[in-house]
């Protein structure tokens, strides 16, 4: 026997393909909705840890910076102790050096010339004075240029003649002169050793 399906099958087909194909969307649009909502979540957790790195990384260089404040205040203290300590060391070194200045200037001075002022000035000094001739000046000259270890360089500034009143009756002529030389610290002096 033949069968006739007088029913509207083709309807019925198309009906049930449209439904699947709504029932493939929806259910698309919800895997698609899922997929980028668990994208979103692991972008926030990555977002959310690197945060936590930058915050842990920012208290560190905070703790860093403090440090670096206190090495330098180290550093600056350092370097004011040392500069300290070589004041202390130059003072000492350099104590006795007025010592030895007007005791080698007695033994440099010929006879006939007198001191009447003495000005130093770091390692220069100035010195002024009366002379009985320009002789005696060039005797001062060179046994402060030759005849010490502890001056250098004698320079003549000035020479002008001049006189003295001895007593009312008895006037005499002498040489105002005024020179500068320098002087040698007591370990230049003796080779390094202390004097």
């Amino acid at each position: 026997m033949i069968l006739i399906n007088l029913l509207p099958h083709r309807e019925a087909a198309r009906k049930r393909r449209k439904e699947a194909f709504q029932i493939t969307m929806f259910m698309s649009v919800i895997a698609g909705l899922l997929v980028v909502g668990l994208i979103y979540w692991w972008f926030q957790i990555r977002i959310q840890e690197q945060q936590d790195r930058n915050a842990f990384l920012q208290s560190e260089i905070a703790v860093l910076n403090q440090q670096i404040k206190e090495i330098e205040g180290l550093e600056g203290e350092i370097t004011a102790l040392r500069e300290r300590q070589k004041a202390v060391e130059d003072l000492q070194a350099n104590r006795n050096l007025p010592v030895h200045l007007l005791m080698e200037l007695v033994r440099q001075l010929p006879e006939g010339v007198y001191i009447t002022s003495l000005k130093q000035t770091g390692l220069m000094v100035e010195m002024k004075g009366v002379a009985q001739s320009n002789e005696r000046v060039s005797e001062v000259l060179r046994n402060l240029s030759g005849g010490t270890p502890w001056f250098a360089k004698p320079n003549l500034k000035e020479i002008v003649a001049g006189s003295v009143a001895l007593s009312p009756k008895d006037q005499r002529k002498v040489v105002n002169f005024s020179l500068t030389f320098s002087l040698i610290l007591p370990a230049d002096a003796n080779g390094g050793g202390n004097p």
